[in-house]
């Protein structure tokens, strides 16, 4: 849990970031607590829950068992549908989730366009309308060739569908191929009533200024978002690219020092401290089983007592081996 954090505020009301923390409890334990505003489980052994607060990730462990990921807000917490949709709201907080079949959509690109289309008109219904972070998690990023990528027509699906949602400014995302059922896409959010302050990083160029080469569509995301409360920082998907370009291919080792490197450019455009500590949870996405000890030993090296789950995960490039995302506090 961390703790300790004072409030700020944004106008008149007091606001502090949700707390995100991982845990080995079960999800009704978690879902049980005060201000739980969602429960995060990983893999087809996650139990599950009807609770709307609750989604199972189709992204599995490759430590066992799995911890959760909890996410809490200060105040009540009222949850709900809206069709496939979930939502919890609380403290000026929101969650949504969205689970769509491509199939029953025409493929990568309609399902993108309809999930984000569904969101989007969802949100404007809302007080918390600032999108600040996205998770897509799309079966089979890397299939298919050129502009038939897989990943390229979700990029191609999700402009579609978002129109000018984010014309003030893209919100973090991350966007990760998952090993489940190959026709699932799973997207969920952390949207508030307030706006975030998104962060580029030095070294990378924007993702959405990227060269023709990576598809017609260039991805819409910041780098990371710096929270309304300004005492979190919101990481987006970090890989091993300077640039616009991919680094160190075929190799995990360098492309982890490069995602570190990174990252550290990442806090310090955000005026954020320098290194992550024990409050400061990552997600490591490995592409191969076989990488899955050394990147859990270089990151317990690098990044000594900071929680990090390990993820079976494919990065949206098929030369990227591995990509970290997650939080830090001030």
């Amino acid at each position: 849990m961390i703790e300790g954090r004072e409030s700020r505020r944004v106008g008149n009301d007091p606001v502090r970031a949700p707390r995100i923390s991982y845990r080995m409890d079960d999800a009704p334990a978690l879902l049980a607590e005060p201000g739980t505003l969602a429960v995060l489980g990983f893999g087809g052994h996650a139990a599950g829950s009807d609770d709307p607060r609750w989604l199972r990730v189709p992204l599995e462990a490759f430590d066992a068992p799995a911890s959760c990921e909890l996410w809490q807000v200060d105040g009540p917490v009222q949850c709900g549908s809206h069709g496939a949709l979930h939502w919890s709201a609380g403290g000026g907080w929101l969650f949504a989730a969205l689970e769509l079949d491509e199939r029953e959509h025409g493929g990568p690109a309609g399902a993108a366009r309809t999930a984000y289309a569904h969101l989007r008109d969802f949100i404007r219904g809302r007080d918390e309308q600032q999108v600040l972070r996205i998770w897509n998690y799309q079966g089979a990023i890397n299939e298919g060739a050129g502009d038939t990528e897989r990943y390229k027509l979700f990029c191609d699906g999700r402009a579609e569908g978002c129109g000018d949602w984010f014309a003030q400014g893209y919100p973090a995302a991350t966007a990760i191929g998952h090993h489940g059922n190959p026709h699932l896409l799973q997207i969920y959010m952390l949207a508030s009533a307030h706006a975030g302050t998104p962060v580029e990083n030095p070294r990378q160029v924007s993702a959405w200024r990227y060269p023709r080469q990576y598809g017609r569509t260039s991805p819409g995301f910041a780098r990371a978002m710096r929270l309304p409360a300004q005492d979190a920082l919101a990481i987006s998907g970090t890989a091993a690219v300077v640039g616009h370009a991919s680094a160190h291919e075929g190799d995990t080792a360098a492309q982890l020092d490069e995602i570190l490197v990174n990252l550290e450019a990442l806090l310090a455009s955000a005026g954020m401290p320098a290194g992550f500590d024990t409050h400061a949870p990552l997600k490591a996405y490995v592409r191969h089983g076989a990488d899955a000890a050394h990147v859990r030993e270089k990151l317990q090296q690098r990044l000594p007592g900071v929680p990090v789950l390990l993820l079976h995960g494919d990065v949206c490039r098929s030369e990227l081996l591995v990509e970290l995302d997650g939080w830090r506090y001030a």
